[in-house]
């Protein structure tokens, strides 16, 4: 198996550090990892955010565009797939390992995406270590406020709108037919997920979005996280779970009148230490819990 945590020095990097420690990542030994998923339907492994591809007659739709410099690979990864046009990439959200080859494609294909990704490429990410504005290359073209859908190669691509879970532009695209879903960030594998308050996530949001996307699933639907291996519904669950009882222990620690830094001494998410040795520290997770269960107070 594959290391799970083999994207965090480059999701670290589009998060938190800034554009000076991008331009030190090295892409050139990235090498772009084709999967096919079902039907029509492909997933690309790379550094960034998992990219969807679906390839026909009618041409190529991608599902996010990871980072800038690997543009070149991307380009010869679907060539392996179908010898026809790109003709639509569809932005999970905006954070720049999901959107970085965006200036790249935006300039042969059209650009899709929610209206608040839209803006906030536009504006720039908020700080610390947000990004410049987009280039108009990289702007959206078509936005959209609740859902919008897809109609090439025999498949209703339908990207909707969850709002206010990783970010507050988040998209989940349903590839109706081949019964494929692509989660953007809103589902990963890496331990506890990255929540951008600052740009509008928040857990309660990411709970509530989630559990929406697992009833509209069949048990053999095969899911393709924003970062990490193809998965299940039944992975999915046990996402859902964790963030569920995590945030309880929490609210319960809350309401015993606990500080967050007792919460902190007191070790009270010890059952999920495996999952707080990657991008997202565990002490970190209880902050971000903490203000969670404050703010819904």
């Amino acid at each position: 198996m594959k290391n799970p945590f083999r994207h965090l020095p480059i999701l670290i990097t589009s998060f938190a550090i800034g554009t000076v420690a991008f331009a030190q990542q090295d892409f050139s030994k990235v090498e772009i990892k084709a999967t096919k998923v079902a039907g029509n339907i492909y997933m690309l492994e790379g550094s960034g955010g998992n990219i969807g591809v679906c390839a026909g007659d009618d041409g190529i739709v991608i599902v996010d565009d990871q980072y800038a410099p690997l543009a070149n690979k991307i380009k010869e990864a679907l060539k392996g797939i179908s010898d026809k046009p790109l003709k639509f990439v569809i932005n999970t959200h905006f954070h720049g390992d999901h959107t970085g080859g965006n200036p790249e494609f935006g300039t042969v294909a059209t650009i899709i995406a929610h209206e608040n990704v839209r803006k906030r490429l536009q504006e720039g990410g908020p700080p610390p270590g947000g990004a410049q504005p987009a280039a108009k290359e990289a702007l959206p073209i078509v936005t959209f406020n609740d859902k919008t859908t897809v109609h090439v190669n025999g498949e209703d691509i339908r990207a909707i709108h969850f709002p206010h879970g990783h970010t507050d532009g988040d998209s989940v695209i349903f590839f109706t037919q081949a019964n494929v879903v692509h989660m953007g960030d809103d589902f990963v594998t890496y331990g506890f997920p990255f929540v951008d308050v600052k740009s509008g996530g928040s857990i309660s949001g990411m709970i509530a979005g989630d559990e929406k996307v697992l009833g509209m699933l069949q048990p053999d639907t095969k899911i393709i996280p924003g970062h990490g291996p193809l998965s299940t519904p039944a992975d999915l669950r046990k996402f859902i779970d964790m963030l569920k009882e995590t945030r309880a222990i929490v609210a319960d620690g809350m309401k015993q009148r606990k500080t967050v830094q007792q919460l902190k001494d007191d070790h009270v998410l010890a059952k999920f230490d495996s999952l707080g040795k990657g991008f997202i520290k565990t002490d970190a997770w209880i902050d971000t819990l903490y203000n969670d269960v404050k703010a819904s107070n």
